[in-house]
């Protein structure tokens, strides 16, 4: 058996005997493995209680650990380990408390945002919630004062009239209905006997007409060509009462009449205010139409104001309307929609015009306003006591004032002797074209600017006279209650035919036989 000592691989055994314990004893100072492990010696000796392996002196020995065995090979497989590189020790988290601010900022700005949305929207709705319970308490208000008047006019309508109006009322006024039913009572028919003669002999007729109630003791205003010429007059109410009245007295030049009845507690008109009317205000009209449809009421507008309209030779300052008025229907009053007294029905225009065409709807009632004066001076005295110049005129119609180059105004045809006007410097032929502060451009005009003065008044009058304006100080005479027709509206009689030759004179000799008499 060869011997293993030049075999580099051969190792003697350092045990010489087995322990039976299954693992031999480690000697001491033993080295150690890099796992700590202490590597066993192989046993070694043959022989030693058991037949000996032939593998024994083998190199290559499997490195399977035997449990409770003696048998573990000298030289242990280690497979190989790549080095684990070094790692660098975690980074620390920057801190980011230098940008928290941001989100809280946002978050704040959003807050304050929703904040003051929510703070204006509710400002705007408290505001318009305030606006709709101011307009539902104004609302109210005038809802309150629509049914009281309602009340007040049933209440009226009530007290003896067999009409009643609409229960309707407007917060702006009274219905037609209303007007016509708190008014009816206060109309009356004015039947006036006059004899004519003619060439068969004295003849007796009757005139009818329309009035009013002016006050509850029994005076009634109508126009004066209703009872011009009468012999007896008699009022009718609307319930068939009637009265004969007694004329207090009349103006021609102002178509109105005062008349008396002996009666009490009759149902009165309130008066109200012609200048307040504008064109397109509602009317009312209430009268005696034919003389036979009594207590008839029709309803227009206001078509037009100040119309210079001429009746029997006079020319009277009028509202134009196109409220329905036919004969009967004058002396009648026309009402606002407050159910008062604006004008006194007296005229229309009727049947064809020069080139055949029909004219409709063209009515004319006598401003109140304009006769207020006239009508308390004839309850007080019986005639009108209004201020006087003493002069016949004519106006000067804008053509005539443009051929001529001359101002519009009054073209005094005459000054009566002793007059006022003739104590003040006024001559004929002078034109009229001021009286005190106010402008003097039409008959009219004079007529109204008259109506502000006083008998005994000391005021100023401008003329024109030669291409030269003066201004001449005058005390106002009282009108004469003989003759009214000698009003300074009054349209002039032709005067007689000039003989100096003078242009102007022959012109205004012959104007009115070409219609330019009236402006």
């Amino acid at each position: 058996m060869d011997t293993y000592e030049n075999d580099p691989f051969h190792q003697e055994n350092e045990y010489s005997e087995f322990n039976p314990g299954g693992s031999p004893e480690p000697q001491q100072n033993a080295p150690q493995t890099d796992a700590g492990y202490t590597p066993q010696q192989p046993y070694s000796g043959a022989g030693v209680g058991r037949k000996e392996s032939p593998f024994a002196d083998s190199p290559y020995v499997m490195n399977h650990a035997q449990p409770n065995t003696g048998y573990q090979g000298g030289y242990q497989y280690n497979p190989y380990t790549p080095p684990v590189p070094p790692q660098e020790p975690p980074k620390a988290r920057k801190k980011r408390g230098g940008k928290v601010w941001k989100p809280i900022l946002a978050g704040v700005l959003t807050l304050a945002l929703v904040a003051g949305g929510c703070g204006i929207t509710a400002l705007v709705v408290n505001n318009r919630w305030e606006a709709q319970t101011e307009q539902m308490t104004a609302s109210f208000n005038q809802k309150l004062d629509a049914m009281q008047q309602q009340i007040d006019s049933n209440s009226i309508a009530a007290s003896g009239t067999s009409v009643s109006g609409s229960p309707v009322s407007s917060a702006e006024g009274l219905t037609p209905s209303q007007v016509y039913a708190q008014n009816v009572d206060s109309v009356v028919l004015i039947s006036s006997e006059v004899t004519s003669t003619s060439v068969y002999g004295q003849t007796t007729g009757t005139a009818t007409g329309s009035g009013f109630i002016l006050t509850s003791d029994g005076y009634v205003v109508t126009n004066h060509h209703v009872i011009d010429g009468a012999n007896s007059v008699t009022v009718s109410t609307s319930d068939a009462q009637q009265y004969t009245a007694e004329i207090v007295g009349s103006d021609s030049t102002n178509d109105v009449a005062l008349l008396k009845v002996n009666a009490t507690d009759l149902p009165a008109v309130t008066v109200g205010s012609s200048d307040a009317l504008i064109v397109g205000d509602q009317v009312v009209a209430i009268g005696n139409p034919l003389g036979e449809l009594t207590s008839t009421m029709t309803v227009g507008y206001v078509s037009a104001k100040d119309r210079d309209v001429t009746t029997d030779g006079t020319t009277i300052n009028m509202l134009q309307t196109d409220v329905a008025i036919n004969s009967g229907n004058s002396g009648g009053p026309l009402f606002n929609m407050k159910g008062e007294v604006v004008g006194i029905t007296t005229a229309k225009y009727s049947g064809s015009s020069a080139s055949g065409a029909t004219i409709e709807g063209i009515g004319f009632a006598i401003p109140i306003d304009d006769v207020s004066g006239i009508i308390d001076s004839l309850r007080q005295y019986g005639y009108v006591t209004g201020a006087y110049l003493g002069v016949l005129v004519r106006p000067v119609d804008s053509d005539t004032a443009s051929m001529y180059g001359l101002p519009m105004g009054s073209y005094v045809e005459s000054v009566t002797a002793g007059s006022c006007a003739e104590a003040a410097g006024v001559q004929a032929k002078d034109i009229i074209i001021g009286l005190g502060g106010y402008d003097v451009e039409s008959n009219t005009d004079l007529t109204r600017a008259l109506r502000k003065f006083e008998a005994g008044d000391t005021t100023t009058i401008r003329v024109y006279r030669g291409g030269q304006e003066l201004t001449l100080t005058i005390t106002l005479d009282e009108k004469p209650h003989e003759d009214a027709a000698s009003s300074e509206a009054q349209e002039p009689t032709q005067g007689q035919m000039p003989q100096d030759g003078s242009y102007e004179d022959w012109y205004n000799y012959f104007a009115p036989f070409f219609g330019n008499g009236n402006g």
